[in-house]
């Protein structure tokens, strides 16, 4: 097991990985930029260190002085939570060559999946059903043509390389086509420097289900079920509950099964996320994301296993604590994301939180590094904490949100609870019925003050 693991992060998921760490009994470093200086994990962790100034270019992402304040603080393993360095692949490696534990996959695996064209190659070769469309990129306008009145209108265009909806463009007729293409590549190209794009049938009203899985990098893996993270907004997501309303137990273990397996095949190292749209009954893989993901409590507390325990466990050479057969799903969870940001407009609202109270009760979890007097700083995401609920069934759930929705104060800046509080009042949330497309159709007639 590691001795001293440094936290590459900040905000609620360092403060996760804290906790986690300390419960194995491994001591902690913070790092942090000068706008972090007050931060609670900072506050909390056994050691901290500054590794530059606000913009994360210049901490965060500065892979220099990461290495340097673990050589400094005698860390032995780096756990890098998600976004900033999680996925890149490079960092894996530079930790490699200086003999420093990298908590998450191995580097090839990070670069495949990080590259949607080979992502979609390998998981065609793992046995993942997959999304109609190109077999690589497309650069010929004819021969784009030529793919999508294969597959049908509407096409999406989407970036080989990125996420979270940036180099994405449908188009629905030969006509939108050309252009459709020539926008995606310029967002693609300024927004990750690959201006790379392929070609997949564009679903109408799919959902968005996700696979959550484990490996021990030695071919053994398990699932742990799905979460349904429909409801998005610009292709972020803003609520996620497990197990999904649209599955039920035997197509929830049949796409289960399916992934395990894959990872096993792949001797998969760490926990991912294998993530699919989900419509008439047909799973079509879309991308797999290679870290921990901000949503993991929902899958904690319907199986009661530690993500991040097991990641630290098995990037140590240790086996995974719990069997297939180990793991079962009780009850029925639901994630609010409470951003610091208006309800209607979503712009971020950085400041002082004058007063913070979260709910508490039974089945009631907050993740979140605030606290009254924290100021929110306008670097970086505007993430204020997670809301996690757990019911036996999805009703109580629901009813158990609505209560710990109306309890949650937090002053001094704008938050998206009203928001949540209407969502969860909804006919159409209640009952489940709702796909990629809902909250941003919602939105737009909701009459939220905006």
């Amino acid at each position: 097991m590691f001795d001293k693991i440094l936290i590459a992060n900040r905000g609620e998921i360092a403060l996760r990985i804290l906790r986690a760490a300390k419960e194995l009994g491994i001591a902690t470093v913070a790092v942090h930029s000068t706008a972090d200086a007050d931060a609670m994990h900072v506050r909390l962790a056994d050691e901290s260190v500054c590794i530059g100034p606000p913009a994360a270019r210049d901490s965060y992402l500065n892979i220099p002085s990461i290495i340097a304040a673990c050589e400094i603080t005698g860390a032995d393993a780096v756990h890098p939570g998600y976004g900033f360095l999680s996925e890149n692949a490079r960092f894996a490696e530079v930790l490699a060559h200086h003999e420093i534990g990298f908590i998450g996959p191995k580097a090839e695996h990070i670069r495949t999946m990080g590259d949607k064209i080979e992502a979609k190659r390998t998981a065609k070769r793992l046995g993942i059903p997959c999304v109609p469309g190109s077999e690589g990129g497309v650069e010929d306008p004819d021969e784009a043509k030529r793919i999508a009145a294969e597959i049908g209108y509407p096409v999406l265009v989407k970036a080989a390389s990125g996420g979270g909806g940036r180099g994405m463009k449908v188009a629905r007729t030969e006509a939108d086509l050309e252009q459709a293409i020539g926008m995606a590549r310029s967002e693609a190209k300024a927004a990750f420097g690959d201006d790379a794009v392929y070609l997949e049938k564009y679903l109408e009203k799919p959902r968005h289900i996700e696979v959550q899985i484990l490996g021990d990098g030695r071919g053994n893996a398990v699932h742990l079920a799905e979460r349904d993270c429909s409801l998005q907004r610009r292709h972020q997501k803003v609520w996620e509950e497990g197990g999904s309303p649209a599955l039920n137990e035997t197509m929830r273990a049949e796409i289960g099964a399916i992934c395990a397996n894959a990872m096993k095949e792949l001797s998969y190292l760490g926990a991912g996320t294998i993530e699919f749209l989900y419509e008439d009954g047909k799973f079509y893989f879309i991308e797999m994301n290679t870290r921990i993901q901000v949503e993991h409590p929902v899958t904690e507390m319907i199986t009661g296993i530690d993500l991040v325990n097991e990641q630290i466990r098995v990037a140590a050479g240790g086996p995974l604590s719990v069997s297939q057969e180990d793991i079962k799903v009780e009850g029925h969870a639901i994630e609010c994301r409470i951003n610091a940001e208006h309800p209607a407009t979503f712009r971020p609202s950085p400041g002082l939180i004058t007063y913070f109270h979260p709910p508490g009760g039974l089945g009631v979890r907050v993740d979140s590094a605030a606290f009254q007097g924290y100021r929110i700083p306008p670097n970086y995401d505007s993430l204020i904490g997670k809301l996690i609920v757990h019911g036996r069934t999805r009703n109580e759930c629901l009813m158990r949100l609505r209560r710990a929705l109306d309890e949650f104060v937090v002053d001094g800046v704008d938050t998206t609870l009203p928001l949540f509080r209407t969502l969860v009042r909804n006919p159409d949330v209640q009952n489940g019925s709702y796909d990629i497309h809902w909250l941003e159709s919602f939105l737009a007639t909701s009459g939220l003050d905006a």
